[in-house]
């Protein structure tokens, strides 16, 4: 079953939320039950975006993406130079 694919900026307002939520006194369950998503889900976010500002996971994406696209043109040149070394 796929996932809802929240953006990073929909994950930061839910993550906020459950934090509010725990300060005016709610438990920590029933935070994450509000912002309808899992326990596990919940923990995975806080872990890969809890020290984020707004304008960060966007950033972060972005440099993820880049960091694939270089690996893939690495590894084309790695083999472009493997097929040329042995002609």
């Amino acid at each position: 079953m796929p996932g809802k694919g929240h953006s990073p900026e929909n994950i930061l307002n839910k993550l906020r939320q459950v934090e509010v939520s725990v300060a005016n006194g709610k438990s920590v369950a029933q935070a994450i039950r509000d912002i309808s998503v899992s326990e596990n889900t919940y923990y995975r976010w806080r872990q890969e975006y809890g020290g984020l500002n707004l304008d960060q996971p966007s950033r972060l994406k972005k440099l993820e993406r880049e960091n694939a696209r270089l690996k893939r043109t690495i590894a084309d040149l790695a083999l472009t130079w493997r097929w040329t070394s042995r002609s």
